[in-house]
């Protein structure tokens, strides 16, 4: 009984949401939606998924880059609002 009800609202938090099939070793631009006052815009994250964990609503990703000689790991929920779109 409990699953059921945890199924029902996993599938109510996900609707509207179909990500792109992506693995690890992908390169992918996360089209991220950035609030700074009463303005938003689109930032683009690009690079490489390192990993993929969990499942359902809670599946995260990693991807990484190179910035100026640097190398950035960013952590983003699948199924985050702040997600505008996923590029393979």
């Amino acid at each position: 009984m409990d699953t059921q009800i945890l199924e029902k609202i996993n599938q109510a938090q996900k609707q509207g949401k179909d990500a792109p099939a992506f693995n690890i070793g992908d390169s992918v631009k996360v089209h991220v939606k950035v609030v700074e006052g009463n303005r938003s815009r689109v930032q683009v994250f690009a690079g490489v998924v390192i990993s993929r964990t969990g499942g359902g609503v809670q599946e995260s990703f990693t991807v990484r880059k190179m910035s100026f000689g640097t190398g950035v790991e960013r952590t983003f929920p699948l199924h985050s609002p702040i997600i505008d779109k996923i590029e393979v």
